[in-house]
C-alpha cells in the first residue's frame, strides 16, 4: 500500500494514498468540523464547514473532498478559516427555525452542536426561514423542510445506498431545495419508509412519526390490556439512548423498564421469529419438493416488501408468504394468547418496539388484520421507547434485569440473530437441515452469511443436496440480486433480503449516530446473545412446539395460513 507523507498543522502524518485531508487529520487527532459529511456515504462537500488552507493554494479547500498529496502542508485553524466556517454556519442558521427546545433532535442535533463548538453567539445575517408545509400524511415518516440544511445526506442515502430515489434536490440558488418529485407527499412517492434518510439527517428535518402518546393513553386506560413485544435488535441498541456503549446488551434491563412503564405483559418478538423459521422453512421445503417458484425470498423486512411491490412487482411470486415476526405476534396475541388468558381481543392493545420506521407502515397495512382486529396497534422505534423511559424518569442503566413473560417470551438463539443481516438465513438453515436429515447439526454457526458485506453467497450441503443461497442487505444490493433472478443467473434456491444496511441493527428507527462501526458492535452483541441462549434452534423452542400442538395444528396448515401468512400487491 502506497503511503503519503504530509504535514497538518505542523504535525507529520503518514496515510494511505487516496485518503482525504479530513480523515488524515483524524489520524493525527485533529478535529475538523463537518455537517454534510457522513463516514459511510460518498462526500458532497456542500456545507463548506470543513474548509482548510493548503500551502500554495489561493482558495480554501473542503477537506472531506480533497485527497492528500506527498509533502502537502495543511492548516486547519487560523483567523481566515475560522471566519469562513462561522460565516457558512451563520448563513445556515439564518435560514433555520430556532425551535431547538421543542425539536425532536434537541441535544442530538449536529447543527446545534456545531453552533456551540464554533462559538456562534449571534447571527449577523437577516433571518429568512422558509415557510414550507410539513409532510406527515403517512404512518411512518414526517418531513419538516423548513429545518432542512440542504446537506444532501438524505438524497445520497436514498439514491446511492437504497436506489429508491424518492427524494432529490431541485431548483437553484435561493430556491435550492430537497423534495420529492413534483413536491408530492412521501406517501405518493417511491418512498419505502426505510428511514435511512432519518438516520443520516443531521437536524430535525425528517424523523419518525411519534406515536408515544397513543401508548401512554393505552397504558392509562383501565379497560385495555396492554402488551409489548421487543424486536431482537433493540436489546443491542437501546442502551445507547442512556449513554451506554454501542453493542451493550440490555435485554433484562429493557424488560424491567417496560414493566415499570406499566405494560401488562412483556413479550419477545424472538418467539415469533422462531415461529417464522418453522413456517418459512417448511414453505421452502415444499417449494423444493413440488417444483415451486424458486428462489424463495424472505419477507420479514417491510421496507424490502415495499420496494419489491413498487419496483419489481413481477417477482412477487418469489416472496415467502410468511408475515413478519411482528405481524405474526400481533395475530397470535389477539387469538391464541387472548383465548389462553380469557381476555377479549377487543381489549387487547399490542405495542411493538422495533428498530424500523417501515414497521409503522407495515402495521397499518390493510392485510394485517387476520385476527379480526388490527394485528399490531402501535409501533415504537428504539428512539421513541428511549424518550418514553426518560419521560417516566426510568434510567435503564441502573435497573435490575427481568425476564420476559411466558409463553410468548420464550425464544431461542436463532430468533435473536434475526436482528442482523444473515440471521434469518442462518436460523433457517439450522432448522431446515435437521428437519430434512433427521440428524443433529454439530456446527450450527453458518459464518459464511455473517458480516456487513452487501451480498454474501454460500452453498449448503443438506444430506447430499447442495443448495445455493444468497444474503443481501440494503436495497441497492437487493436490486442487484433481483436483476440476477430476472435474468436467470445465480441459480439460488433461497435468498434473504434486509432493507437496511447491516439488517435491523442498522434500522431507520435506531439511535442517532448509527454508522458501520456502531453496527459492527451491535452485530457482535446479537451473536453473543445467541451464544448465551440455552436453546439455539427454532424448532426446539418448547413454547412454539406447544403452540402447534394446542392451537395451530401443523406448519402451513389451515390456521397457520389464515393467521401467519399474507399476500403482497403490485404498486408500481
Amino acid at each position: 500500500m502506497k503511503m503519503v507523507n504530509l504535514k497538518i498543522d505542523n504535525v507529520n502524518v503518514s496515510v494511505p494514498a487516496g485518503t482525504s485531508i479530513l480523515d488524515a487529520a483524524k489520524e493525527a487527532g485533529i478535529k475538523i468540523p463537518t455537517l454534510c459529511y457522513h463516514p459511510d456515504m460518498p462526500f458532497t462537500a456542500s456545507c463548506r464547514l470543513c474548509l482548510v488552507q493548503i500551502k500554495g493554494k489561493r482558495k480554501l479547500q473542503p477537506s472531506c473532498a480533497t485527497p492528500v498529496k506527498e509533502n502537502m502542508e495543511v492548516i486547519t485553524n487560523n483567523p481566515m478559516i475560522r471566519e469562513a466556517r462561522k460565516t457558512a454556519l451563520e448563513l445556515l442558521l439564518a435560514n433555520h427555525p430556532m425551535e431547538c427546545p421543542v425539536c425532536i433532535k434537541n441535544n442530538k442535533c449536529e447543527l446545534q452542536r456545531l453552533a456551540q463548538e464554533l462559538n456562534i453567539t449571534d447571527i449577523t445575517f437577516e433571518k429568512c426561514s422558509d415557510m414550507l408545509p410539513i409532510d406527515d400524511q403517512n404512518p411512518a415518516i414526517v418531513r419538516e423542510p423548513n429545518k432542512c440544511v440542504k446537506c444532501g445526506r438524505c438524497v445520497e442515502v436514498c439514491h446511492e445506498v437504497q436506489t429508491v430515489g424518492a427524494i432529490n434536490t431541485a431548483y437553484r440558488s435561493g430556491e435550492y431545495n430537497v423534495c420529492t418529485a413534483f413536491q408530492k407527499p412521501l406517501a405518493e412517492s417511491e418512498c419505502v419508509f426505510c428511514g435511512q434518510c432519518v438516520n443520516v439527517c443531521p437536524v430535525g428535518a425528517i424523523y419518525e412519526k411519534d406515536d408515544t402518546q397513543k401508548v401512554w393513553d393505552a397504558l392509562n386506560d383501565p379497560d385495555k390490556f396492554v402488551i409489548v413485544q421487543t424486536a431482537p435488535a433493540i436489546r443491542a441498541s437501546l442502551g445507547e439512548e442512556f449513554g451506554m456503549d454501542p453493542g451493550s446488551l440490555v435485554t433484562g434491563q429493557m424488560v424491567t423498564a417496560l414493566r415499570n412503564l406499566g405494560f401488562d405483559r412483556v413479550f419477545d418478538t424472538d418467539f415469533t421469529a422462531d415461529l417464522t423459521i418453522i413456517e418459512e422453512g417448511n414453505e421452502l421445503l415444499e417449494r423444493l419438493e413440488n417444483n415451486g417458484v424458486l428462489p424463495m425470498i424472505t419477507s420479514c423486512s417491510p421496507g424490502w416488501i415495499n420496494f419489491i411491490e413498487k419496483f419489481y412487482p413481477e417477482l412477487l411470486q418469489h416472496l415467502s408468504s410468511c408475515k413478519s415476526p411482528q405481524q405474526m405476534f400481533g395475530a397470535l396475541a389477539k387469538t391464541y394468547y387472548a383465548q389462553k388468558e380469557n381476555i377479549s381481543p377487543e381489549k387487547m392493545f399490542v405495542v411493538s418496539v422495533m428498530p424500523c420506521t417501515a414497521k409503522k407502515y407495515e402495521a397499518a397495512r390493510p392485510e394485517m388484520n387476520s385476527s379480526g382486529y388490527r394485528d399490531v396497534d402501535v409501533v415504537l422505534t428504539t428512539r421513541e421507547l428511549g424518550r418514553m423511559l426518560k419521560e417516566a424518569g426510568i434510567n435503564l442503566a441502573i435497573l435490575e434485569p427481568g425476564k420476559f413473560d411466558e409463553p410468548l417470551g420464550i425464544s431461542t438463539g436463532a430468533g435473536a440473530i434475526f436482528g442482523t443481516s444473515g440471521g434469518v438465513m442462518e436460523a433457517a438453515l439450522r432448522t431446515v437441515y435437521e428437519v430434512v436429515t433427521g440428524k443433529e447439526l454439530e456446527n450450527i454457526d453458518f459464518t459464511d452469511v455473517r458480516g456487513l458485506e452487501g451480498i454474501k453467497e454460500a452453498e449448503v450441503d443438506i444430506d447430499g443436496t447442495k443448495i445455493k443461497i444468497a444474503v443481501a442487505n440494503s436495497l441497492k444490493n437487493a436490486r442487484e440480486l433481483l436483476e440476477m433472478v430476472k435474468s436467470g443467473k445465480g441459480d439460488y434456491k433461497f435468498i434473504e433480503v434486509m432493507c437496511c444496511p447491516g439488517g435491523c441493527i442498522g434500522g431507520g428507527g435506531q439511535p442517532y449516530g448509527t454508522n458501520n462501526e456502531t453496527k459492527q458492535k451491535r452485530m457482535q452483541a446479537i451473536y453473543k446473545e445467541d451464544k448465551n441462549m440455552k436453546i439455539r434452534k427454532s424448532h426446539k423452542n418448547p413454547a412454539v412446539c406447544e403452540l402447534y400442538e394446542d392451537f395451530l395444528g401443523k406448519p402451513l396448515g389451515y390456521k397457520s395460513h389464515k393467521l401467519l401468512h399474507t399476500y403482497y400487491t403490485p404498486k408500481k
